[in-house]
């Protein structure tokens, strides 16, 4: 044998075993809290670029968009993702792909356990079933983020359907008493056919755009519709909020029993940034009010003092 064919030979036998090493070694690199991670959640995932991403696919539905079959790599795989902070801790975020009922009893179970939810909107028309995409952030260690947002998880897939109830059109019972609404809200409303909407400004925000005052009547408000009677009513509205009142507020909602059904903005180089978040419940009148209430009552807490920027 000569000398080539003898350096071909033993680089066939040398080559798998370094090969071997390499991928072994590049398994090896996930860091070993964030293997606990994958482990504690019992989910799959990769470690490229400095980041764990965990899947979250929606592989439990069969998605359609106008009748055109689209499999999970679509669109429809949800994620978490955790990477390392300056000092060492963990900072995530993710986007949960979740069913209509699902979005509120996640997010109770993301909230209740310190994960923020930031973002609440859809990624698709015509979609079936329909879905919504839920965008999340958290801060501190590994295992302890892996923790709390564990229960959350666990709810995606296996939140029975919410038996839908109707209003009939004038059903019976009592007439609104907006009068009583409006003491509770602290806030005179505004009678539009069967709709009483109580509307309250951010004119503690200060907001000015080419120095124009940006105000209630060009959108910057909260508000309140009520529909039905003092027994069995509606009420969907908007809230605008900054962001260190965007958690207060939606914690607020959950522990009333209101539905968050999108969380957005509404305008580009806003100074300061307002986020906005719409919602829906059902119940009594009063309930619905003190509800609203409870949401006003965590706005201004940290307004700033002075006029935003021009």
């Amino acid at each position: 044998m000569n000398c080539f064919s003898r350096t071909r030979t033993l680089l066939l036998l040398v080559l798998p075993c370094l090969l071997f090493s390499a991928f072994s070694a590049f398994a090896q690199e996930m860091p070993s809290d964030y293997q606990d991670v994958l482990k504690s959640l019992d989910r799959k995932g990769d470690f490229k670029a400095g980041v764990l991403k965990i899947n979250i696919p929606r592989n439990d539905l069969k998605m359609t968009i106008q009748g055109f079959s689209t499999p999970t790599p679509f669109g429809f795989g949800g994620w978490l993702a955790l990477t390392k902070a300056s000092d060492g801790s963990d900072v995530m975020m993710g986007d949960l792909v979740l069913l209509q009922e699902e979005v509120n009893p996640v997010m109770s179970a993301l909230l209740d356990n310190g994960i923020d939810v930031t973002a609440l909107h859809n990624h698709f028309f015509w979609d079936e079933p329909h879905v919504y995409y839920m965008h999340v952030h958290g801060m501190g260690k590994a295992a302890d983020l892996a923790r709390k947002a564990k229960p959350g998880l666990d709810l995606i897939g296996h939140v029975p359907p919410a038996a839908a109830r109707s209003v009939a059109a004038g059903g019976t019972g009592t007439a609104l008493d907006t009068a009583k609404l409006a003491k509770i809200v602290g806030h005179e409303g505004e009678q539009s056919g069967p709709v009483y909407k109580i509307t309250v400004g951010r004119d503690d925000l200060g907001m000015k755009e080419h120095g124009a005052a940006i105000n209630s009547r060009m959108g910057l408000n909260t508000w309140a519709a009520f529909v039905g009677t003092q027994e069995d009513s509606a009420i969907a509205g908007d809230v605008a909020m900054l962001a260190q009142e965007v958690t207060p507020v939606l914690k607020a909602l959950r522990k009333n029993g209101i539905d968050v059904v999108a969380i957005h903005n509404h305008m580009i180089e806003d100074q300061p940034r307002v986020i906005f978040l719409h919602y829906w419940g059902r119940g009594t009148a009063e309930k619905l009010a003190a509800s609203f209430k409870a949401v006003l009552d965590e706005l201004g807490k940290n307004a700033p003092s002075h006029a935003a920027g021009q």
